[in-house]
């Protein structure tokens, strides 16, 4: 099957040579999840859209430097694909903007989060329970990297992952839709090296520093998260 990435960020120009692309992260990390999967990435920021939701048999869409309620006119039109390929009942996870754009498409608030900047690995709190993640999976450790956070979600959506941080952490709507606030992709070297890049402006230094000690004390789950996400694409694709 074929994964359109609606690329709405990039990495930093500091960054980018070690790290790749978001869009770059997910195709590697997900390759490994599954050998068959195609991908096919639109710069959605610079305008680069698909023709038609159909183009493509699932989507992913990334995260990003810019906040939904700047409303710039690619975010618009992106809006609108998002809502055709929620018609189309086709898969799609949304990351961090992604997670935040989607819940806004479909009737959600997002907004600069009161309690200040998600950094570091998070952990969140499993709510329900779903085919594609373990029963005996309780809580689970991603990066984080954002000052919004949906604030309000769409009626429809169903919350499966949260923290005292973050109430809408994890989002699913019906069975096509699976989005995210924490970062999957990020491994601890790149959240190391983006905190470093990012601290004291505009994060300030001792939020920096307990986002470091967090790197140091937790246990990434992003791989169990990754194979969550492509099961889900897999599972979305047959139904």
């Amino acid at each position: 099957m074929k994964i359109g990435i609606l690329a709405t960020g990039i990495t930093s120009d500091a960054l980018l040579p070690e790290f790749g692309s978001y869009a770059e992260m997910f195709v590697t990390l997900l390759k490994e999840q599954d050998a068959s999967f195609e991908f096919e990435t639109f710069d959605v920021r610079d305008d680069v859209f698909p023709d038609s939701a159909g183009q493509c048999d699932a989507w992913l869409i990334t995260g990003s430097k810019s906040n939904v309620d700047e409303r710039l006119p690619w975010m618009l039109r992106l809006n609108d694909l998002i809502r055709d390929i929620d018609a189309n009942k086709q898969p799609l996870v949304g990351i961090c903007f992604g997670h935040q754009i989607i819940a806004d498409a479909l009737g959600g608030e997002v907004a600069r989060f009161e309690g200040g900047w998600g950094v570091g690995i998070h952990r969140y709190q499993r709510v329900g329970h779903d085919a594609y993640i373990p029963d005996h999976v309780t809580s689970f450790a991603i990066c984080a990297m954002h000052q919004y956070q949906v604030v309000d979600k769409p009626e429809r959506a169903r919350v499966f992952a949260k923290s005292d941080f973050c109430e809408y952490a994890g989002l699913l709507y019906d069975n096509h839709i699976f989005t995210l606030q924490g970062h999957p992709e990020f491994n601890k070297a790149y959240e190391v090296a983006l905190i470093d890049m990012l601290k004291a402006n505009p994060i300030p230094e001792a939020l920096s520093e307990q986002g470091l000690q967090s790197v140091e004390r937790e246990t990434l789950d992003s791989p169990a998260v990754l194979k969550w996400i492509a099961d889900f694409i897999k599972q979305g694709q047959r139904t």
